[in-house]
C-alpha cells in the first residue's frame, strides 16, 4: 500500500462531491434545518459529519479485514488487481452519471437498500434532532446510506488486504467528501444552484472519469 492510494481515495471523495451532494445534499440540508437552535449550528454540522466519517472508517476496517482473510488464503496479487480494476470501473460509471451521460450506477446503488431499510427506522426515531449525542448518531447512520461512491471506495479498501489500511483508505475518502458536505450544510441554497448547472456537472463527471481511466491504465501496465 503506497501513499498514492490514500491520495486516490481522498480525490475520489473530493471530485465525487457532485455525486455526494446529489445523494446526500438533501439529507444534509434537511438535517441542518432540524438542529437544536440553542447549540452552535456549525459545531453540530461538523459533529454530524464526524459521525458519517466514523461509519466510513468502520466500513473500511470491516472490508479490509475481510480482504486480509481472503487474500491470505490465496497468496497472489491477482485478487488485489481484480478488485482495483472493479473499483475503477465503478468509479468510471459514477463519473458518467455525474456528467449526465449514464444512470447505470443507480442500479448498482440499489444493492445497499436492504441494509438501509433496517437502519432507516432508527434514523426516524432520532429526528428531529434534539441533542448533541443524537446529532452524532444521525451522522453514524447517514454513513450507511446506499452510495455508489462509497461502494467504489470500499472495493479499494477490500483490495488493500488489511483492516488497518482499509480503515485508513476509507478515512481518506471520507475526508475528501467533507468539504463539499460541510459547505452544503452551511450554504445549501447557493450550492444547490451551482450543482444544477450543466457545465459544472459535466466538468465534475468528466474529471472523475479521467481519474478512473488513469487508474485503469496503471492497472493495465502492471498486467502487461
Amino acid at each position: 500500500m503506497n501513499d498514492l492510494s490514500y491520495l486516490t481515495l481522498f480525490l475520489l471523495g473530493f471530485f465525487g462531491g457532485g455525486h455526494c451532494l446529489a445523494m446526500c445534499g438533501g439529507l444534509s440540508s434537511a438535517f441542518a434545518l432540524q438542529l437544536p437552535p440553542h447549540i452552535n449550528r456549525l459545531w453540530l454540522i461538523v459533529l454530524m459529519n464526524l459521525g458519517r466519517l466514523s461509519s466510513y472508517t468502520a466500513i473500511g476496517l470491516i472490508v479490509g479485514a475481510l480482504g486480509q482473510f481472503g487474500i491470505s488464503l490465496d497468496q497472489t496479487r491477482g485478487v488485489q488487481t481484480a478488485l482495483f480494476f472493479a473499483a475503477n470501473i465503478l468509479l468510471l460509471l459514477l463519473g458518467l452519471y455525474l456528467a449526465g451521460l449514464s444512470d447505470l450506477v443507480r442500479h448498482i446503488e440499489g444493492a445497499g437498500k436492504p441494509i438501509w431499510k433496517r437502519l432507516n427506522p432508527l434514523l426516524n426515531r432520532l429526528l428531529p434532532i434534539k441533542s448533541v449525542p443524537a446529532c452524532f448518531a444521525v451522522g453514524l447512520l447517514w454513513g450507511w446510506l446506499p452510495c455508489g461512491l462509497v461502494y467504489s471506495a470500499s472495493l479499494y479498501a477490500l483490495g488493500s488486504g488489511s483492516a488497518l489500511h482499509g480503515g485508513l483508505l476509507m478515512l481518506c475518502f471520507a475526508l475528501g467528501t467533507l468539504p463539499n458536505l460541510l459547505a452544503f450544510g452551511w450554504f445549501a441554497g447557493q450550492l444547490k444552484t451551482l450543482l444544477q448547472n450543466r457545465r459544472v456537472r459535466l466538468f465534475a463527471g468528466l474529471s472523475v472519469c479521467a481519474w478512473a481511466l488513469w487508474q485503469l491504465y496503471r492497472v493495465a501496465l502492471t498486467i502487461l
